[in-house]
C-alpha cells in the first residue's frame, strides 16, 4: 500500500489529510499525484468511490500554492466541471477541508442558485471554481465569468456530461481558455466518443485506468425478486422491516416514481426522503443532509440526481426499477461498496424489466441471486394496502405511472426504450438536453447551442404569434412594426403604401 507522505505533497496538503484520517493512498491518488504534480495532463478511467477527487485535488493544491499567482477579477485560477450539482457541492466541500491552512478560495456556480451570488463571488476572483457548464456558460455571455487566467481545468464525469447534451456548452467554454494549462479528464468509462472528444482537450496526457465496471459489482452480495410492477410497493415495504438495513438508497427510473415511493412509504408509517431535479436546491441538500446524518435512514434517487451522493455507511441499495442503461445499476450498486467495503443490492424485477435484467447479468458477467417472493405474501401485501388508505396523488404522478406502458417504444414521450431516454434524462439520442432538472434550472444548465432551439416545423411566425395568419394583422387591427406590404391577390390586398399625395390609402377591401 502506498502512503501519501511519499507521493510528494506539501506538509500543509499532508496534514489536511491527517486530519481526516487519511495514509493510505487508493489506486488511483497513488498512479496521478506523482504525475500531476510535475504538471502533466491526466486521461483517468475512474468510477466514483474511487478516491478521484482527492487524486486530482490535493496536487492541485499544492500547484496553486506553488505558483504564487493570484485570481484575476471574475476570473479563476482552476476549473472544475461536473455534470450534477451534487457532484459538484461534493467536489466544492472536498476543496475546502484539502485547502483548509491554506489562503485558497473556493465557489460554486450551479443552476437553482442564485446567480448574483455566483456574480459576486467571481467578481473578487477565486482561486479553485466547481461548476457545471450551462450556469458557466451564461457568466460567460454575461461577462461576468473571464477564463483567461486558468492555470488548471478538470472535467469529472465526461461520459456523464456527454449523456445530458454538454458537449456544446464544453467547447464553448474551452474556447475561452488559454492554451497553456494543465487539463485532466474523468470518466466511468471510456468509448470512442468519450475518448474523441479528450484528444480534443489534452496533450499528451498520462492515462490511469483503475477498477473495472465489473469490480465495483463483485463486491456487492446481488439479488432480485420477481414481482409485478403493481406488487413491488408491498415487497419493499416488506423488505424494509429487515433490522440490518442500517441506510439505504432505493433508486426509481423516474422523478415522479421516487415521489411516489416516498408518499406509499409515508402512509405505511415509514420516513423516507426523495432527490431528483423537480426538488429545488434547498430541498435536496436538506434530503441528503438528513440522510447523512441518520435522521432518515432512506433515501429515493433518481440515476442523475445521485451522481455525486457520497454516504458512508449505506448498507443496502433498492433498484425499486431497474435501469434501461446496464452501467447505471454498476452505478447505483456502487453505493453501498465505497472504499473497499462490501453491501447488498436487491432489484425488483418485473415482466416488463427482463431485458434489462439480462443486460446488467452480460455486463457484471455474473448472474444475479433469484429470491423467491416472502411467504404468504398475497394476504400480506393485501393487508399493507388496507392499513395504508387512499394515497393522494398529484396528475404528473399519475401520468408517471401511467406512462410506464409506454416503456420500451424506442424512448418517444413517456418511453423508456433502450435507443431513448426515460423522463429522467438518462441517455439516448432523443434525450431533453437540460436532463433530470426543474424547469427553472433549464435555462441555468442547458447548453448554450440547444437553449432556445425549437422543433423544426413549429417555428411561430409573427402573425400566428397574435393569433392571426402569416402577414395578417395583429388583434388590434395594428399593423406589426417593421412589416412590408403583402398582396395575397387582387381582393386580398394588405396595407397599400399611402400614395405619394397623402391622400387615402389604397388598397382596402372592396
Amino acid at each position: 500500500m502506498t502512503q501519501f507522505n511519499t507521493l510528494g505533497l506539501s506538509e500543509t496538503t499532508l496534514a489536511a489529510l491527517a486530519a481526516k484520517g487519511y495514509t493510505t493512498a487508493t489506486p488511483i491518488q497513488a498512479q496521478s499525484i506523482p504525475a500531476l504534480l510535475e504538471g502533466r495532463d491526466l486521461l483517468g478511467i475512474a468510477q466514483t468511490g474511487t478516491g478521484k477527487t482527492a487524486a486530482f485535488m490535493l496536487p492541485s493544491i499544492d500547484r496553486l500554492i506553488a505558483s504564487g499567482k493570484r485570481a484575476q477579477p471574475r476570473g479563476c485560477r482552476m476549473l472544475v466541471l461536473a455534470p450534477t450539482r451534487e457532484l459538484a457541492s461534493q467536489i466544492a466541500e472536498s476543496a475546502r477541508q484539502y485547502s483548509k491552512g491554506t489562503k485558497l478560495s473556493v465557489a460554486t456556480v450551479f443552476g437553482g442558485t442564485s446567480i448574483h451570488k455566483n456574480k459576486t463571488d467571481l467578481a473578487r476572483g477565486v482561486d479553485i471554481v466547481v461548476a457545471t457548464p450551462g450556469r458557466l456558460v451564461d457568466l460567460i455571455d454575461q461577462c461576468y465569468a473571464i477564463l483567461l487566467g486558468i492555470e488548471i481545468l478538470v472535467l469529472d464525469e465526461a461520459d456523464q456530461m456527454m449523456d445530458l447534451g454538454f458537449i456544446h456548452a464544453l467547447k464553448r467554454i474551452v474556447r475561452e481558455l488559454p492554451s497553456k494549462r494543465q487539463t485532466l479528464f474523468f470518466s466511468a468509462t471510456m468509448p470512442k466518443s468519450i475518448r474523441d472528444l479528450a484528444n480534443q482537450f489534452i496533450h499528451e496526457p498520462v492515462e490511469v485506468k483503475v477498477t473495472p465496471v465489473a469490480t465495483t459489482a463483485e463486491r456487492v452480495e446481488q439479488f432480485v425478486t420477481h414481482v409485478s410492477q403493481s406488487e413491488k410497493q408491498s415487497l419493499l415495504t416488506i423488505k424494509l422491516r429487515d433490522e440490518s438495513i442500517d441506510r439505504a438508497l432505493i433508486f426509481t427510473r423516474t422523478k415522479h416514481g421516487a415521489d411516489r415511493v416516498v408518499k406509499l412509504l409515508a402512509a405505511s408509517g415509514i420516513a423516507a426522503n426523495a432527490i431528483h431535479g423537480n426538488k429545488s436546491q434547498p430541498q435536496r441538500e436538506r434530503a441528503l443532509g438528513e440522510f447523512r446524518s441518520g435522521k432518515v435512514k432512506l433515501l429515493v434517487a433518481t440515476d442523475i440526481a445521485a451522481r455525486g451522493i457520497d454516504v458512508s455507511g449505506v448498507s443496502h441499495v433498492f433498484n425499486f426499477e431497474l435501469p434501461n442503461v446496464p452501467e447505471q445499476y454498476v452505478h447505483r450498486i456502487g453505493r453501498t461498496a465505497r472504499a473497499g467495503n462490501d453491501g447488498v443490492a436487491i432489484s425488483f424485477c418485473a415482466d416488463d424489466e427482463k431485458a434489462y435484467l439480462r443486460d446488467i447479468e452480460r455486463l457484471t458477467r455474473q448472474k444475479l441471486t433469484v429470491v423467491p417472493l416472502p411467504e404468504d405474501f398475497v394476504n400480506e401485501s393485501a393487508k399493507i394496502k388496507s392499513s395504508r388508505g387512499p394515497v393522494t396523488m398529484s396528475r404528473d404522478e399519475q401520468n408517471g405511472r401511467n406512462g410506464r406502458a409506454m416503456q420500451g417504444r424506442g424512448g418517444g414521450h413517456g418511453g423508456q426504450g433502450r435507443n431513448g431516454q426515460g423522463r429522467d434524462g438518462q441517455r439516448g439520442p432523443r434525450a431533453n438536453p437540460a436532463g433530470d432538472r426543474r424547469q427553472g434550472e433549464q435555462r441555468a444548465d442547458r447548453p448554450q447551442g440547444e437553449r432556445h432551439a425549437r422543433p423544426e416545423g413549429q417555428r411561430q411566425t409573427l402573425g400566428a404569434s397574435f393569433g392571426g395568419r402569416e402577414g395578417g394583422e395583429n388583434r388590434s387591427g395594428q399593423r406589426p412594426q417593421g412589416d412590408q406590404p403583402r398582396f395575397y391577390g387582387p381582393r386580398k390586398k394588405k396595407w397599400a403604401p399611402r400614395p405619394a399625395g397623402g391622400g387615402q390609402r389604397s388598397g382596402g377591401r372592396g
